[in-house]
Protein backbone atom coordinates (compact mmCIF):
# COMPACT_ATOMS: atom_id res chain seq x y z
CA UNK A 1 0.00 0.00 0.00
CA UNK A 2 1.20 3.51 -0.81
CA UNK A 3 0.15 4.80 2.60
CA UNK A 4 2.20 2.12 4.36
CA UNK A 5 5.25 2.99 2.25
CA UNK A 6 4.76 6.71 2.84
CA UNK A 7 4.59 6.26 6.61
CA UNK A 8 7.58 3.93 6.57
CA UNK A 9 9.59 6.55 4.69
CA UNK A 10 8.59 9.25 7.17
CA UNK A 11 9.70 7.29 10.23
CA UNK A 12 12.97 5.91 8.88
CA UNK A 13 15.80 6.46 11.37
CA UNK A 14 13.44 8.05 13.91
CA UNK A 15 13.41 7.18 17.60
CA UNK A 16 10.33 5.55 19.10
CA UNK A 17 9.30 8.85 20.68
CA UNK A 18 9.76 10.68 17.39
CA UNK A 19 7.72 8.03 15.58
CA UNK A 20 4.81 8.43 17.99
CA UNK A 21 4.91 12.21 17.78
CA UNK A 22 5.02 12.12 13.99
CA UNK A 23 2.19 9.59 13.67
CA UNK A 24 0.03 11.50 16.16
CA UNK A 25 0.27 14.55 13.88
CA UNK A 26 -0.66 12.81 10.62
CA UNK A 27 -3.70 14.53 9.10
CA UNK A 28 -6.87 12.51 8.50
CA UNK A 29 -5.62 9.59 10.61
CA UNK A 30 -7.14 8.16 13.78
CA UNK A 31 -4.40 6.54 15.85
CA UNK A 32 -4.92 4.03 18.65
CA UNK A 33 -2.55 2.12 20.92
CA UNK A 34 -3.30 -1.25 22.51
CA UNK A 35 -1.71 -1.94 25.89
CA UNK A 36 -1.52 -5.22 27.77
CA UNK A 37 0.27 -3.33 30.57
CA UNK A 38 3.52 -5.27 30.15
CA UNK A 39 7.02 -3.77 30.05
CA UNK A 40 6.95 -2.68 26.40
CA UNK A 41 3.44 -1.27 26.50
CA UNK A 42 4.19 0.73 29.63
CA UNK A 43 7.08 2.35 27.76
CA UNK A 44 4.79 3.44 24.92
CA UNK A 45 2.04 4.51 27.31
CA UNK A 46 4.55 6.79 29.06
CA UNK A 47 5.64 8.27 25.73
CA UNK A 48 2.02 8.98 24.76
CA UNK A 49 0.71 10.25 28.09
CA UNK A 50 3.74 12.31 29.13
CA UNK A 51 3.51 14.29 25.87
CA UNK A 52 -0.31 14.25 25.70
CA UNK A 53 -0.13 12.90 22.16
CA UNK A 54 -3.26 12.59 20.05
CA UNK A 55 -3.31 8.79 20.35
CA UNK A 56 -6.12 6.88 22.08
CA UNK A 57 -5.03 4.13 24.48
CA UNK A 58 -7.05 1.01 25.19
CA UNK A 59 -6.67 -2.34 26.92
CA UNK A 60 -8.49 -5.66 26.73
CA UNK A 61 -9.84 -6.92 30.06
CA UNK A 62 -10.29 -10.62 29.35
CA UNK A 63 -11.76 -11.28 32.79
CA UNK A 64 -8.89 -13.66 33.62
CA UNK A 65 -5.95 -11.32 34.16
CA UNK A 66 -3.53 -11.51 37.09
CA UNK A 67 -4.29 -9.33 40.14
CA UNK A 68 -0.86 -7.78 39.55
CA UNK A 69 -1.96 -6.70 36.07
CA UNK A 70 -5.00 -4.92 37.45
CA UNK A 71 -2.75 -3.31 40.05
CA UNK A 72 -0.36 -1.83 37.46
CA UNK A 73 -3.42 -0.74 35.45
CA UNK A 74 -4.60 1.25 38.45
CA UNK A 75 -1.11 2.61 39.20
CA UNK A 76 -0.85 3.83 35.60
CA UNK A 77 -4.16 5.68 35.86
CA UNK A 78 -3.01 7.31 39.10
CA UNK A 79 0.38 8.29 37.65
CA UNK A 80 -0.75 9.90 34.41
CA UNK A 81 -4.34 10.96 35.11
CA UNK A 82 -5.26 9.89 31.58
CA UNK A 83 -7.95 7.60 30.17
CA UNK A 84 -7.32 4.00 29.17
CA UNK A 85 -10.38 2.72 27.34
CA UNK A 86 -11.33 -0.79 28.45
CA UNK A 87 -12.90 -3.45 26.25
CA UNK A 88 -14.33 -6.64 27.75
CA UNK A 89 -15.54 -9.85 26.08
CA UNK A 90 -19.07 -10.18 24.81
CA UNK A 91 -20.98 -11.58 27.78
CA UNK A 92 -23.15 -13.93 25.72
CA UNK A 93 -20.13 -15.42 23.94
CA UNK A 94 -18.37 -16.09 27.25
CA UNK A 95 -21.50 -17.59 28.80
CA UNK A 96 -22.10 -19.89 25.83
CA UNK A 97 -18.47 -21.07 25.72
CA UNK A 98 -18.18 -21.78 29.45
CA UNK A 99 -21.64 -23.37 29.65
CA UNK A 100 -20.84 -25.71 26.77
CA UNK A 101 -17.20 -26.54 27.53
CA UNK A 102 -16.44 -25.49 31.10
CA UNK A 103 -13.99 -22.89 32.50
CA UNK A 104 -10.77 -24.67 31.44
CA UNK A 105 -11.60 -25.92 27.95
CA UNK A 106 -8.49 -24.21 26.55
CA UNK A 107 -6.26 -26.83 28.16
CA UNK A 108 -7.93 -29.63 26.18
CA UNK A 109 -6.80 -28.79 22.63
CA UNK A 110 -5.55 -25.96 20.43
CA UNK A 111 -8.94 -25.32 18.83
CA UNK A 112 -10.54 -24.75 22.23
CA UNK A 113 -7.69 -22.46 23.25
CA UNK A 114 -8.03 -20.43 20.08
CA UNK A 115 -11.78 -20.19 20.65
CA UNK A 116 -11.18 -18.79 24.14
CA UNK A 117 -8.61 -16.32 22.78
CA UNK A 118 -11.08 -15.25 20.10
CA UNK A 119 -13.91 -14.68 22.58
CA UNK A 120 -11.84 -12.94 25.22
CA UNK A 121 -9.33 -11.05 23.05
CA UNK A 122 -9.85 -11.04 19.28
CA UNK A 123 -13.53 -10.07 19.21
CA UNK A 124 -13.06 -7.23 21.74
CA UNK A 125 -9.99 -6.09 19.78
CA UNK A 126 -12.04 -5.70 16.62
CA UNK A 127 -14.46 -3.45 18.49
CA UNK A 128 -11.57 -1.46 19.95
CA UNK A 129 -9.99 -0.88 16.53
CA UNK A 130 -13.22 0.04 14.76
CA UNK A 131 -13.11 3.52 13.26
CA UNK A 132 -9.33 3.88 13.58
CA UNK A 133 -6.80 3.88 10.75
CA UNK A 134 -3.48 3.29 12.55
CA UNK A 135 -2.78 0.78 15.32
CA UNK A 136 0.32 1.22 17.51
CA UNK A 137 1.70 -1.92 19.21
CA UNK A 138 4.49 -2.73 21.65
CA UNK A 139 5.83 -5.66 19.62
CA UNK A 140 9.58 -6.26 19.64
CA UNK A 141 11.31 -8.42 17.04
CA UNK A 142 13.11 -10.67 19.51
CA UNK A 143 9.95 -11.65 21.39
CA UNK A 144 9.45 -14.72 19.19
CA UNK A 145 10.85 -16.29 16.05
CA UNK A 146 7.89 -15.35 13.87
CA UNK A 147 8.33 -11.67 14.75
CA UNK A 148 11.95 -11.42 13.64
CA UNK A 149 11.06 -10.45 10.09
CA UNK A 150 8.24 -8.03 10.92
CA UNK A 151 8.47 -4.62 9.21
CA UNK A 152 8.16 -1.49 11.33
CA UNK A 153 5.00 -0.55 9.42
CA UNK A 154 2.61 -3.10 7.93
CA UNK A 155 -0.92 -3.59 6.67
CA UNK A 156 -3.11 -5.79 8.88
CA UNK A 157 -5.58 -7.23 6.41
CA UNK A 158 -7.61 -9.05 9.06
CA UNK A 159 -8.44 -5.76 10.79
CA UNK A 160 -8.07 -3.47 7.76
CA UNK A 161 -5.68 -1.17 9.57
CA UNK A 162 -2.06 -0.01 9.41
CA UNK A 163 0.10 -1.34 12.25
CA UNK A 164 3.20 0.42 13.53
CA UNK A 165 5.71 -1.11 15.96
CA UNK A 166 7.87 1.73 17.38
CA UNK A 167 9.84 -0.60 19.69
CA UNK A 168 10.44 -3.27 17.06
CA UNK A 169 14.24 -3.05 17.26
CA UNK A 170 14.52 -2.43 20.99
CA UNK A 171 16.18 -5.01 23.25
CA UNK A 172 14.66 -6.06 26.56
CA UNK A 173 17.58 -4.30 28.28
CA UNK A 174 16.63 -1.03 26.56
CA UNK A 175 13.02 -1.48 27.63
CA UNK A 176 13.95 -2.10 31.26
CA UNK A 177 16.40 0.80 31.22
CA UNK A 178 13.67 3.18 30.01
CA UNK A 179 11.23 1.88 32.64
CA UNK A 180 13.63 2.51 35.51
CA UNK A 181 14.97 5.80 34.15
CA UNK A 182 11.47 7.30 34.09
CA UNK A 183 10.17 5.45 37.16
CA UNK A 184 7.27 3.98 35.15
CA UNK A 185 4.81 1.65 36.92
CA UNK A 186 5.36 -1.94 35.80
CA UNK A 187 3.97 -5.37 36.54
CA UNK A 188 5.86 -6.93 39.50
CA UNK A 189 5.45 -10.34 37.87
CA UNK A 190 8.27 -9.29 35.52
CA UNK A 191 10.61 -9.55 38.52
CA UNK A 192 9.49 -13.15 39.07
CA UNK A 193 10.35 -14.53 35.64
CA UNK A 194 7.16 -13.59 33.82
CA UNK A 195 8.35 -11.93 30.62
CA UNK A 196 5.18 -12.15 28.52
CA UNK A 197 2.09 -11.74 30.65
CA UNK A 198 -1.40 -12.67 29.47
CA UNK A 199 -4.32 -14.39 31.16
CA UNK A 200 -3.52 -15.99 34.52
CA UNK A 201 -4.42 -19.61 33.62
CA UNK A 202 -2.32 -19.44 30.43
CA UNK A 203 0.86 -17.75 31.68
CA UNK A 204 3.78 -19.00 33.75
CA UNK A 205 7.25 -17.75 34.56
CA UNK A 206 10.01 -18.94 32.24
CA UNK A 207 13.16 -20.77 33.27
CA UNK A 208 16.68 -19.60 32.50
CA UNK A 209 17.48 -20.26 28.84
CA UNK A 210 13.85 -20.70 27.77
CA UNK A 211 12.35 -18.82 24.83
CA UNK A 212 10.65 -15.48 25.51
CA UNK A 213 7.22 -17.00 24.69
CA UNK A 214 7.75 -20.27 26.58
CA UNK A 215 5.57 -19.06 29.43
CA UNK A 216 2.52 -18.53 27.23
CA UNK A 217 0.31 -21.60 26.59
CA UNK A 218 3.23 -23.71 27.80
CA UNK A 219 1.34 -26.98 27.18
CA UNK A 220 1.27 -26.35 23.41
CA UNK A 221 3.82 -26.74 20.66
CA UNK A 222 6.04 -23.67 20.32
CA UNK A 223 4.87 -23.01 16.76
CA UNK A 224 1.32 -22.29 17.96
CA UNK A 225 2.12 -19.62 20.57
CA UNK A 226 0.03 -16.77 19.19
CA UNK A 227 -3.49 -15.80 20.20
CA UNK A 228 -4.71 -14.23 16.98
CA UNK A 229 -4.21 -10.57 17.88
CA UNK A 230 -1.11 -10.38 15.72
CA UNK A 231 -1.14 -12.61 12.64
Amino acid sequence: MNKVSNILNKIQNKTAEEILQLVAQLPSESVVFSTSLGYEDQVITHMIFSKSLNISVFTLDTGRLFPETYSVFNSTLERYKKTILTFSPNTQLVEDMVTKKGPFSFYENVDNRKECCFVRKVEPLKRALKGHTIWITGIRADQSGNRNDMPMVEWDDANKIIKIHPLLNWTIEEVKGFIFKHNIPYNPLHDKGFVSIGCQPCTRAIKEGEDFRAGRWWWEDASKKECGLHK
